[in-house]
């Protein structure tokens, strides 16, 4: 299939994409920040290889969907303001259904790794063809 690379899906490409607006929403609800600095924290997530100007255009569809509000910050720069990122009542119940979503998906994903490491185990590896 054209366009899922080794593993299907593409996902080395796409690492950290479904993770960037639950993870922002987070940065926010811990302070507000600038855009500079929220690229900055996501690398801590493991969110680093994405183009910057993907982060900013999801900063502004969550500012037009009401998630968090934007102000500028002409006082606290050197040079020209800044944008300062500050989370919403309506981008805190994002996040947490963002979490729950993200602790259902884990737990998906925790069953399916205890039963391929059983499988595994039990059949020492063997691919099984029917």
């Amino acid at each position: 299939m054209r366009g899922q690379g080794r593993h299907g899906g593409g996902l080395g490409r796409r690492r950290g994409r479904n993770l960037l607006r639950p993870t922002l929403l987070f940065l926010m609800h811990q302070g507000p920040a600038h855009g500079y600095d929220l690229v900055d924290k996501l690398r801590s997530f493991g969110i680093e290889d994405i183009d910057p100007s993907l982060i900013y255009r999801a900063l502004r569809d969550m500012e037009e969907e009401g998630s968090i509000q934007s102000t500028w910050d002409e006082e606290k720069t050197q040079g020209p303001p800044r944008r300062v990122y500050t989370l919403t009542s309506e981008g805190n119940d994002s996040l947490q259904f963002y979490i729950e979503d993200l602790q259902t998906t884990r737990n998906r994903i925790d069953q399916l790794l205890k039963e391929y490491t059983q499988h595994m185990r039990d059949d020492d590896g063997q691919f099984h063809k029917k």
